[in-house]
């Protein structure tokens, strides 16, 4: 049996309070006691700008990729439970369970001058490490679990009636794909691009072994408040973690607005 509603409410308050409000309240309380100008000064230098665009354009580029192979990724899972397919399934989850330093390592030496596919790359003039190229591909390895698991359950219900009578009316399978089933996956679709999104913008182990770390060049914002840090300049890493906190909550409320205005439409029609 669930508590009742006040008490379940009052303890799901305090669960998500320890976990998530406190840190994020600890991070506030640290960037007031700095002044605006040195907050200004530390959190948009133009080093800081540079990392801020990379990471964002970076994200942006790894999320749509995300998006349309973990769609096609979550079809196939859907519609074949067996033999190779089995493998692909425990294959998708990978990144979740393996950790990020280990990626960056495997990812620095697969796409590496010297590495398998590096080389390769490299000798038809397409250099990948060291470069944003590098951290896109480091991000849509760590992003694309999110949109698969997201979407494969939703895939699985939708309804295949609907399928066979636009079908049986004479509409072609790529009409069917884009008129009925891709506007049914939005909202869960919209959902994993959010979770991959805001995973990707807090990147910081699989990238900095890819990325070169070069300031104004390929170094992201956990990276520059990492150097901060080093650098025992405390309020300027604690500036810099608060605009990229701002960003990234103002870009997935954005998100999640969105998705429920489609959801809505959704019921409506």
């Amino acid at each position: 049996m669930i508590p009742g509603r006040g008490l379940s409410l009052g303890i799901t308050l305090s669960i998500v309070s320890m976990v998530v409000i406190a840190p994020i309240a600890a991070l506030v309380l640290s960037a007031v006691g700095i002044t605006p100008a040195h907050l200004f000064e530390a959190a948009f230098s133009p080093r800081a700008l540079a990392a801020y665009r990379l990471s964002l354009l970076c994200s942006l580029g790894a999320a749509i990729f995300d998006v349309i192979a973990g769609v096609a990724v979550a079809a196939v899972l859907v519609r074949h439970r067996e033999g190779p397919a089995r493998l692909l399934n425990v294959l998708v989850d990978i990144p979740f369970a393996i950790p990020t330093s280990v990626a960056g390592i495997a990812l620095a030496t697969l796409y590496g001058p010297n590495g398998w596919l590096g080389s390769w790359l490299a000798e038809r003039g397409i250099a990948v490490a060291y470069t944003p190229l590098g951290i896109a591909v480091a991000l849509a390895f760590v992003g694309l679990p999110f949109v698969v698991r997201t979407v494969e359950p939703v895939l699985a219900l939708l309804p295949r009636d609907v399928h066979e009578a636009a079908e049986s009316l004479g509409a072609h399978r790529l009409t069917v794909l884009v008129r009925v089933t891709l506007p049914l996956l939005l909202p869960a679709t919209l959902t994993g691009f959010a979770l991959a999104f805001g995973r990707m913008l807090g990147e910081y182990g699989s990238v900095i072994f890819i990325a070169g770390n070069l300031p104004l060049r390929t170094e992201i914002p956990p990276l520059l408040i990492m150097t901060r840090l080093e650098e025992y300049d405390y309020t300027g890493a604690a500036a810099i973690a608060l605009v990229s906190l701002l960003a990234s909550f103002l870009l997935l409320l954005a998100i999640n607005a969105l998705q429920r205005r489609l959801s809505v439409a959704r019921v409506m029609v």
